[in-house]
């Protein structure tokens, strides 16, 4: 009796330490971002994706720029997402595609158009302008909209990114202006008003379950306005966005690798940027400055050597890496989500991204089946 008593003990305080793992696992959001294949070559994307289990995939639902739904001119009745200057075409193609293999979009509003404001890595002149478009795009991807009388509804998207990397000046400028002789943070200001307007934009549609993440800040900056390059590193960035009033339902990073050396566990060397190594710190000023908000992992991957010779790791590294790199996230009750870039690597060495699954000649690497192998 008492060996059975002993045994019951065990497994009882064996499910105890298994429980908050397995609850952490059921909320990883495990998924992928590639716009070049999945808008530019969706057949064998959506195969692949498929294959591989995907549940999530970041899209960039742009505004503005070479794909901009609103690119051309301004919308009479912009927050009708019916209205003539809107052509939603490809992103509704996208959509309808994900929904048939079972698949959640992550919609990233990015991009401003050239009827809005100077430049599309700037902010609108008028915030309005960004959040009757968030508006529109939620009420168009809320679930009951019809394209036509006699169209089914287009399928639903409840996960919403405000931008992309605003605190990296090809997303985003200016990151500092010039007061006397310093310079003072002026993106997380600007931010935290496009933020604002696309968390309001989204949430006027009335749905309770919709989700806007914003930050999706870039992993390091170098915290000076002096050029060629000024950016501002995730902690401060994060403080800018709090004081100047930015509401959001989760925040997202990007917690690249700096150096080919480091693992997922490695540190950054320096307090300048959040990677995987120290995602706790981020995780720690997130809660002083907003509580309990959720964590998005929503663009993450290592490069391979081959193609890129000064910045990759092995084909197998990269498979360890992208496992360990998981684990860590599933471990971790905060960090709702986790999205892998790329499904295949960009052919512009030095430019582009070599963290695919696929060369661009089209051979397989074994992250392929790593990724695969992930509980989703």
């Amino acid at each position: 009796m008492r060996k059975r008593l002993a045994l019951v003990a065990l497994l009882v305080a064996l499910a105890a330490i298994a429980a908050p793992s397995a609850q952490a696992s059921r909320s990883l959001l495990v998924g992928m971002y590639d716009d070049a294949q999945t808008l530019g070559n969706p057949d064998w994307a959506f195969q692949q994706y498929d294959l591989l289990g995907v549940k999530a995939l970041r899209v960039n639902l742009e505004w503005g720029g070479d794909n901009g739904v609103a690119r051309r001119r301004r919308p009479a009745n912009a927050v009708n997402p019916a209205d003539p200057a809107y052509d939603w075409t490809q992103y509704d193609a996208t959509v309808k595609r994900a929904a048939e293999n079972g698949i959640k979009i992550v919609f990233t509003i990015v991009w401003t158009p050239r009827w809005a404001g100077p430049a599309r890595n700037r902010a609108p002149a008028r915030m309005i302008d960004l959040r009757n478009f968030a508006y529109a795009a939620a009420k168009r991807y809320s679930g009951g909209f019809r394209p036509a009388p006699d169209q089914l509804p287009l399928p639903a998207v409840r996960h919403w990114l405000a931008w992309n990397e605003p605190n990296n000046p090809i997303f985003l400028v200016p990151q500092f202006v010039r007061a006397g002789r310093h310079f003072r943070m002026e993106s997380p200001r600007i931010y935290a008003h496009m933020c604002n307007s696309i968390w309001n934009g989204v949430h006027l549609t009335g749905f309770a379950n919709e989700k806007v993440a914003c930050g999706v800040t870039a992993p390091a900056g170098n915290n000076s306005g002096l050029q060629p390059r000024p950016s501002i590193s995730p902690i401060p960035f994060l403080r800018g966005m709090k004081k100047a009033g930015a509401r959001f339902d989760a925040y997202a990073h990007h917690p690249y690798y700096g150096h080919r050396s480091e693992t997922p566990r490695t540190p950054p060397p320096g307090p300048r940027a959040v990677r995987f190594g120290n995602i706790g710190v981020l995780i720690k000023e997130l809660t002083r400055l907003y509580g309990n908000k959720r964590l998005w992992i929503t663009e993450y991957g290592y490069q391979t050597n081959p193609p890129d010779r000064l910045f990759g790791v092995s084909f197998a590294n990269q498979a360890r890496y992208l496992t360990l790199a998981y684990a860590i996230a599933r471990r971790n009750p905060r960090i709702d989500m986790m999205l892998w870039f790329l499904l295949k690597d960009d052919p512009r060495i030095g430019q582009g991204w070599q963290s695919g699954f696929y060369t661009f000649s089209d051979r397989r690497k074994p992250a392929w089946s790593a990724f695969q192998r992930l509980r989703k």
